[in-house]
């Protein structure tokens, strides 16, 4: 199922689930228990959509892929490592993100976004897999300048509008073998597979569980693979993520 947030011809945000060319509207929001299907229906060029969830937070987690870790020149981490982006960084597709007037150099990282859909504190993996609502793609936008200036990851990676996620949650889908692309004005620049993840969605969600109480709605990140490199002002930078879809964004 592709649950989406959007919003329709007379700017009301609405809640639905795409079928076929069409989006069947939801009574109220997908991770609220009492939603239910409504008789309405809209067409996919009559909604604008938005980013499917306004979380309380979006939990990130740097170095998950090997060949990565071995770009950014760090060493093996013996467990997974967290920083936290803040909900003013979420945009939706098709939205620009914007180049920040301190940075000289911003960067894409491709991700795959996972979307908690139940409250949750120091829960086992497969408890952490129960509490899984679905996917989605991402990008964790980085000012990877003030990154290597600051020597901590907050001012880089927090900046308004540097957590792209959308285009929709897709559910009942495995994470653990999904190709993973971004591409920056239609040419591939990274290409991988979560099948490559150090560690995996359930104990990442249960890591960070043992840390924080996860929320509906709340965002994590998964790391992103090699590959990374800057964006330019006017290009488009697409992340791309088997059986999910693409996620589109400008940099202005």
């Amino acid at each position: 199922m592709k649950y989406i947030r959007f919003r329709n011809r007379d700017q009301e945000v609405k809640y639905g689930f795409i079928d076929g060319e069409k989006v069947r509207l939801l009574n109220k929001a997908f991770l609220d228990l009492e939603s239910q299907p409504t008789d309405k229906w809209l067409s996919l060029d009559e909604v604008t959509l938005l980013a499917p969830v306004e979380p309380s937070k979006v939990v990130c987690v740097g170095l998950n892929y090997v060949k990565h870790i071995q770009e950014m020149e760090h060493s093996l981490p013996e467990d997974p490592v967290i920083f936290l982006k803040p909900p003013t960084c979420i945009i939706g597709p098709n939205t620009n993100i914007i180049y920040p007037r301190v940075s000289q150099r911003v960067d894409y990282e491709a991700e795959l976004a996972v979307i908690i859909g139940s409250t949750i504190k120091d829960v086992s993996e497969d408890e952490a897999a129960k509490a899984i609502f679905g996917y989605t793609c991402a990008n964790d936008v980085t000012a990877r300048d003030l990154q290597k200036k600051d020597g901590q990851w907050t001012r880089a990676k927090s900046f308004d509008t540097f957590c792209p996620i959308g285009p929709w949650i897709v559910t009942d889908i495995d994470p653990s073998q999904l190709d993973i692309q971004l591409l920056l004005n239609g040419e591939i620049k990274q290409s991988s597979s979560t099948q490559y993840f150090i560690s995996s969605v359930p104990k990442l969600v249960s890591f960070i569980s043992q840390v924080m109480t996860l929320l509906p709605g709340d965002v994590v990140l998964t790391g992103t693979p090699e590959g990374i490199g800057p964006m330019q002002a006017g290009d488009e930078v697409i992340v791309k993520i088997q059986n999910i879809g693409e996620l589109r964004n400008t940099l202005k």
